[in-house]
């Protein structure tokens, strides 16, 4: 049976090099990018959903945002934001917890499937040394826990099927750039290598690992 993909986020860095990987392997790819992954317009993203149609083999969420139009990750209490935090938690979790409303419920069910959020390092509480980045990391952290949930709920529903997180590590995108110097020699990587990387973890997966948090070289992260 063909793969078929739906991938949200398709339009940047690493959704892009994901869609050119699942296309190069064969798949069929579904690309969701706005405004069909606008989670202000709930309607139309069902609308995406339903005509990604039935028996998908993964959905996979590579949405992400880290900074825009001169605002960033806060370097302390003093630059929280009411409107970025929740504008943070808009891209960072609520495109997540749609997708995983609209798109889980059309995984494939007489086989393997995978619902994939690539969420990042920042958001592991138990990891949490440096301090700052308060709007990515809790919305990434929330992005973490609506995994951890829909794995427990396709337990009961789907048991063939697995939801995992997934960090993918510092790419070299648009989002990465502002934040690449004093990386050491050989950490970032390209939207390319990026998208390797997270399929050989993803078709390594079965359902025992539903509900973990691994890093694109198949290291756990906790929690």
């Amino acid at each position: 049976m063909r793969e078929r993909m739906a991938i949200i986020g398709a339009s940047g860095g690493i959704g892009r090099a994901l869609a050119e990987a699942a296309a190069w392997r064969g798949a069929e790819v579904i690309p969701i990018g706005r405004p069909a992954s606008d989670p202000a317009d709930e309607a139309g993203f069902a609308r995406a959903a339903e005509a990604a149609g039935e028996a998908l083999t993964h959905v996979i969420v590579a949405t992400g945002l880290l900074h825009r139009d001169g605002r960033g990750p806060e370097r302390d209490l003093r630059h929280i934001d009411a409107g970025w935090m929740m504008e943070s938690f808009r891209v960072n979790s609520l495109i997540p917890a749609l997708a995983a409303k609209y798109y889980v419920p059309r995984l494939c069910r007489d086989r393997r499937a995978v619902f994939a959020v690539l969420t990042a390092r920042v958001g592991s509480i138990t990891d949490n040394r440096l301090g700052g980045w308060y709007s990515y990391r809790m919305s990434k952290a929330a992005a973490n826990q609506l995994v951890r949930t829909v794995a427990v709920e396709l337990r009961r529903k789907a048991p063939a099927a697995v939801a995992v997180a997934l960090h993918p590590g510092t790419v070299d995108t648009g989002m990465s750039r502002p934040f690449q110097r004093n990386l050491a020699e050989g950490q970032l990587k390209s939207p390319a290598q990026a998208a390797a990387a997270l399929f050989a973890i993803i078709d390594r997966l079965g359902p025992e690992d539903s509900g973990r948090f691994l890093a694109w070289d198949g290291a756990e992260i906790p929690w």
